[in-house]
């Protein structure tokens, strides 16, 4: 996958690319990422991107003329241009698979009060927020967008089973993990994942998933598909308690 940023920041999208898991999937030829700056698309000598609103009102509103000069530019056949707002779809698990899928993708790093509506309707397939918060612009949300997307991509990450026991791939939050030592300041980890019966540990692992979503984030139950098997695991749980109210079982 090509992943190009339109952004007036250019040296944020180097340096995340500099390190960790993206930049070895750029390294292996497995995704690719360009940064292109918006102002190398204007056409005066200020190379001015911004403008006062009509209509009057503080801030200032990114021009359309570069933004849409840069993705004309930029865009290849199938590509999907990505519009990073705070309007958007928020990301989630269902959203980074589906654009995991397109053969590439445009993200439009916004600034200021936003982007002229015109960009909107005009160019942008597909607006995406990471939450119901503001930021000074889009490059972070961006980085954040490629990172997600990137787990999905074949051979990026390195044991492909991982990804699909990530929380929320399953619908639910991760179970706890546990590594060496056996014990740490009087804190054991629990007997089953030392036992050796792999049957009794993926129980183990499915209760406590159920266990920390019930806890933590009840509302993904709503939605998540459950087996007779889950919903009796959840009954046994019975209400969450809130942290330094105890164990949920006597």
């Amino acid at each position: 996958m090509r992943v190009a940023v339109v952004t007036i920041f250019p040296e944020l999208v180097r340096a995340f690319t500099a390190a960790g898991l993206i930049r070895r999937a750029v390294e292996e030829g497995r995704m690719e990422v360009v940064e292109k700056d918006l102002r190398d698309f204007t056409t005066d000598r200020h190379r001015v991107v911004d403008d006062v609103p009509f209509g009057g009102g503080g801030g200032m509103v990114m021009k359309p003329e570069p933004l849409f000069a840069a993705v004309e530019a930029i865009r290849r056949e199938g590509d999907r241009v990505i519009l990073m707002s705070p309007q958007g779809t928020v990301l989630k698990d269902a959203v980074a698979r589906r654009l995991a899928l397109v053969p590439g993708l445009v993200v439009i790093c916004g600034r200021y009060e936003g982007v002229d509506e015109r960009v909107r309707e005009g160019l942008v397939d597909e607006e995406v927020s990471i939450g119901d918060y503001v930021l000074s612009g889009g490059e972070l949300p961006a980085l954040v967008l490629i990172e997600a997307v990137s787990r999905f991509l074949p051979g990026v990450v390195g044991n492909a089973g991982s990804v699909e026991q990530d929380s929320f791939a399953t619908g639910f939050l991760d179970y706890p993990h546990y590594t060496r030592p056996a014990e740490f300041k009087g804190a054991k980890v629990p007997g089953v994942l030392v036992s050796g019966n792999h049957g009794e540990v993926e129980k183990w692992r499915r209760r406590e998933a159920l266990r920390q979503t019930l806890l933590k984030r009840p509302d993904l139950l709503e939605r998540a598909t459950l087996s007779p098997a889950d919903r009796a695991i959840i009954e046994s749980l019975g209400k969450p308690r809130k942290a330094g109210e105890g164990n949920q079982e006597e």
